[in-house]
């Protein structure tokens, strides 16, 4: 599952990230989010979701929120 498909305010472990990107992996990564932390989406929005990773908040589009799964 995707973050796309996720309950919000319910917290979720990273399995992993589906992307041949490395610039955006290290993006990522630079975020905290990254496989086995924990993600949470607070919101969905029309073009994609808010995520709380660690302390921080993130607005996502749905091709990033699909790449990262849950």
């Amino acid at each position: 599952m995707n973050l796309t498909a996720a309950e919000e305010g319910k917290e979720y472990i990273i399995k992993n990230i589906e992307t041949d990107d490395e610039e955006l992996d290290a993006f990522l990564f630079s975020l905290g989010c990254y496989s086995g932390e924990p993600i949470t989406v607070i919101s969905h929005l029309k073009g994609g979701c808010v995520v709380s990773i660690k302390d921080g908040r993130y607005n996502i589009d749905n091709q990033l929120a699909e790449a990262i799964m849950i």
